[in-house]
């Protein structure tokens, strides 16, 4: 199976470059197209999973370090899951403009990068779960596999191959591995798109299946 060694390894023999300027320019080469695979896919590989406490009489929840998009976001009252939906800050402030004022919270919006702000204001304290998504650990010597290289290789190894040619200046090799690796990336969205979907909910040839109601 693949890991940052064997990953290092194929960047050295594609670019039959070992010089020592480029091997220690290799860890922000894999970190670069980490970023890139992370923008790049919706993926079940990226989900994480999160208890949350949203506590009496407080409008704001810090998200985990480190998310990205949220998938979706539940409080639990009286044993009953309340789904939270999202709202723009807008409709917040207009729907609930006095935030001293307590209720059981049924919207939420981004207020920052790392903050949600959700209405009404809660009258208790709720406990739920937030799913979102958030970059795997960076690989590295120390942390040698992740999500993309057991699952996801031939994209990030041509992630890096771009890095690595930009880095050597060779644009032309640049723009061969920027259309594998798109082609990688449409495979991998394929995939994610087919894992939405079991046999159940599709016709034989492939398409929905429109025999279902509420389609």
């Amino acid at each position: 199976m693949a890991d940052y060694t064997y990953l290092v390894n194929d960047i050295i023999q594609n670019t039959e470059n070992d010089g020592t300027e480029f091997l220690s320019y290799i860890p922000k080469i894999v970190n670069r197209a980490e970023e890139r695979l992370t923008k790049s896919l919706d993926d079940y590989g990226l989900v994480t999973l999160s208890s949350i406490t949203l506590t009496s009489g407080t409008n704001v929840f810090t998200l985990p370090t480190g998310t990205r998009v949220i998938k979706n976001l539940f409080i639990e009252d009286g044993g009953s899951k309340i789904n939270l939906l999202p709202r723009t800050d807008e409709f917040i402030n207009d729907y609930w403009p006095v935030s001293a004022s307590t209720g059981t919270p049924k919207y939420y919006s981004r207020q920052t990068n790392t903050q949600i702000y959700f209405a009404p204001t809660a009258s208790t304290t709720y406990s739920g779960r937030l799913v979102h998504t958030a970059r795997p650990t960076t690989l590295t010597s120390a942390t040698p596999s992740n999500y993309f290289s057991e699952f996801c290789y031939d994209a990030l190894f041509y992630a890096c191959m771009i890095e690595a040619a930009n880095f050597m200046k060779n644009f032309s090799a640049t723009q061969l591995f920027e259309q594998q690796y798109a082609s990688a990336i449409e495979a991998l969205r394929n995939q994610a798109r087919r894992t939405r979907r079991d046999d159940t909910q599709q016709q034989p040839a492939g398409g929905d299946n429109t025999l279902l109601g509420g389609q």
